[in-house]
């Protein structure tokens, strides 16, 4: 059991730090890597072909 809150703490971290990155980025270059502004939380949780 503490095995897995552990996990999903690490997942829910990366998550937060995945988001933060890409919205750091301009909208040019998340143009380039084929995300919107308004997508990022989506293509974190389910990836970029979940669009």
């Amino acid at each position: 059991m503490i095995n897995h809150l552990t996990s999903r703490i690490r997942q829910y971290r990366d998550y937060r730090k995945t988001v933060s990155l890409l919205a750091q980025m301009d909208d040019r270059q998340l143009s380039d890597i084929g995300v919107n502004r308004g997508d990022i939380d989506l293509v974190v949780r389910r990836g970029r072909l979940a669009l």
